[in-house]
């Protein structure tokens, strides 16, 4: 089963915004040296697909991973959000 957070995330029409990122140059240099060789038509979409490939990474650990379904189960069951969290912070000190 596909998480719905992720079901919204393959809509092509999603409410997009704008941001301003500071970055040497030399590794947007490498970016639109490298853009055209993994296939991309610039270095802005390679910069996307790069931050999209961590984040899909991380999330698929913290977000959908062991613990988070664990913490899901857990509050099904009644145990409260603010006692997972604090069992959770615990834990991973």
């Amino acid at each position: 089963m596909i998480p719905s957070r992720l079901k919204a995330r393959l809509k092509k029409d999603r409410p997009m915004t704008s941001i301003t990122l500071r970055i040497p140059e030399d590794v947007v240099e490498s970016l639109k040296a490298i853009a055209p060789h993994k296939g991309f038509s610039g270095y802005q979409a390679l910069l996307k697909a790069y931050i999209s490939e961590g984040l899909r990474r991380d999330e698929a650990v913290h977000a959908f991973g062991p613990a988070a379904r664990l913490a899901e189960a857990l509050k099904k069951r009644g145990v409260s959000a603010k006692l997972i969290e604090e069992a959770a912070q615990e834990a991973s000190t």
